[in-house]
């Protein structure tokens, strides 16, 4: 079942533990709330194009907002990821910003998409060489996890020099593009922060599922 589906089953308790809790949830509900941002602002009329997008209008039965795509989807969205992953108003703004600046026309949507999937590649593999251990020992408590990441992605942003020559180049590719896509170091942090929380949270399911078979 994908996630949007699972979004009607939360009249329940155990229907609310099954939905939340997941990289596929959020990285999926982040990208609707792009594509509503390209919507809106390039004046987009065929849903065909936004994939996510159109997933999440069907599924939730979303109005089109006077008569202009993207209006209520971008509403809908912000206030599911603000509600259940507590993000903040700042860090839409944010997005509403960087698409702004990168998507002049409809034959941007695919490059830009192409530059964020670089900037997640290179942001997580390097994450995930600088703090392997620091995240598992880090889970046992949130506010442990978020500071160790603040940290992080702080050295990762301004530390100039690095031991290994391939994170340091790893490193100063993040910056570029967090540079060109006009990511604050705060925002890459809250972004970083649920999606390896979510992760682990996946990873717990999994070992819970695998137990009880």
């Amino acid at each position: 079942m994908n996630f949007i589906s699972k979004l009607f089953k939360k009249n329940t308790p155990e229907a609310e533990d099954q939905t939340k809790g997941s990289v596929e949830e959020f990285v999926s509900l982040i990208r609707v709330y792009y594509q509503a941002v390209m919507a809106v602002n390039l004046g987009i009329t065929n849903l065909n194009m936004l994939a996510d997008m159109a997933l999440f209008k069907r599924m939730l039965k979303i109005p089109t907002q006077n008569n202009k795509l993207g209006v209520a989807e971008k509403s809908r969205v912000r206030k599911v990821l603000m509600e259940d992953y507590g993000l903040s108003e700042a860090f839409f703004k944010e997005i509403d910003s960087s698409v702004k600046k990168n998507c002049k026309n409809q034959n941007d949507i695919k490059t830009y998409f192409f530059m964020f999937q670089g900037f997640c590649n290179d942001l997580f593999n390097l994450l995930g060489n600088l703090m392997q251990w620091k995240f598992r020992f880090s889970m046992l408590v949130k506010k442990l996890l978020y500071n160790m990441t603040t940290k992080t992605v702080h050295e990762i942003l301004t530390k100039s020099e690095w031991k290994d020559i391939s994170v340091q180049k790893a490193a100063w590719s993040v910056r570029k593009y967090a540079e060109r896509l006009g990511y604050s170091e705060q925002w890459i942090t809250d972004f970083v922060y649920n999606v390896v929380l979510m992760a682990k949270e996946d990873q717990k399911k999994e070992l819970k599922k695998n137990k009880e078979s």
